[in-house]
């Protein structure tokens, strides 16, 4: 019985692992930096200052920021707005009503979107956190002049590009198309296939260029490259992107270090504890014929 459990434990979890496989955008793998203190520290004052104008995370107070290390006297000094107490909930500066009039949805409540947009299967939250706040590229054709590989047509503006600097984004979509005459073919059944290349600049002006591809037996594909104008600034956005990830992740349980602790002992006696069942069970059963 013990090791049919064992069996369907293991079945489960290569089920969720291949369920997670799937997905649009691929997205990076977020460093983990939770448990580094200046880390959180750099990216809570970078929520502060650059999300808390229309995000809120009602579920952290101020003083809640003492377990990474800060002093209530920085807290002050540093992350609170004219007003505010240490005692507050972590409130954005603009109501639901004013946000869905200016961005056509009222910005999100960030005290648990680590945990929400958590995929399964090794991908997190974080992961999802830190390649959409990477994946920012200007396009005149967007109301706000900006779009985002992760999340497509995004009501969010790029708040961070002055950090982040100026960039290219270039796009290959490799496409089916139609023969002459012919209509919704299956992919590459009666047609050939064609590259097509847009390139936006750093102003968000895009051109597009198109290639017949010959002979071409491959599927579609869409690849996207960006191109930093400026590689220091650029490497710098990254860390402080990293470090902002972090925070929100621990924001969504700042408990969880903890947890993880308790886990490992847990763990342990469980371990322990089916290792003498398997032995009380052999000896139950081993005269039994």
């Amino acid at each position: 019985m013990i090791k049919k459990l064992l069996g369907a434990l293991a079945l489960m979890m290569t089920c969720t692992v291949t369920l997670a496989a799937g997905g649009g955008y691929p997205l990076d793998k977020a460093p983990d930096r939770v448990n580094d203190l200046a880390s959180l520290q750099n990216g809570a004052k970078l929520f502060v200052n650059y999300c808390l104008n229309c995000h809120s995370a009602a579920s952290m107070r101020y003083n809640k920021l003492t377990e990474i290390g800060l002093t209530d006297q920085q807290i002050k000094e540093s992350l609170l707005f004219t007003g505010t107490k240490t005692g507050d909930l972590m409130v954005g500066s603009i109501s639901v009503q004013d946000g869905k009039k200016w961005f056509g949805v009222p910005p999100p409540d960030l005290s648990v979107i680590a945990r929400a947009k958590s995929q399964g299967g090794g991908v997190t939250g974080s992961d999802y956190i830190y390649t959409y706040l990477r994946t920012f590229f200007r396009d005149t054709s967007r109301p706000t002049g900006w779009d985002n590989l992760a999340f497509p047509t995004a009501a969010m503006p790029h708040v961070l590009w002055q950090r982040q600097g100026p960039r290219e984004m270039t796009a290959e979509v490799i496409h089916p198309v139609a023969a002459e005459g012919k209509t919704g073919h299956p992919e590459g059944e009666h047609g050939s296939f064609e590259k097509a290349t847009t390139k936006y600049d750093a102003m968000g002006f895009a051109t597009t260029t198109t290639e017949a591809l010959k002979d071409y037996r491959g599927h579609g594909s869409s690849t996207y490259t960006f191109k930093a104008l400026d590689p220091l600034r650029s490497a710098a956005y990254d860390n402080d992107v990293a470090d902002l990830t972090s925070f929100l992740a621990w924001v969504s349980e700042p408990f969880q270090l903890k947890r993880k602790q308790i886990g490992v002992w847990v763990m342990l006696f469980l371990g322990l504890f089916l290792v003498v069942a398997m032995r009380l069970n052999h000896s139950f059963w081993k005269h039994v014929k």
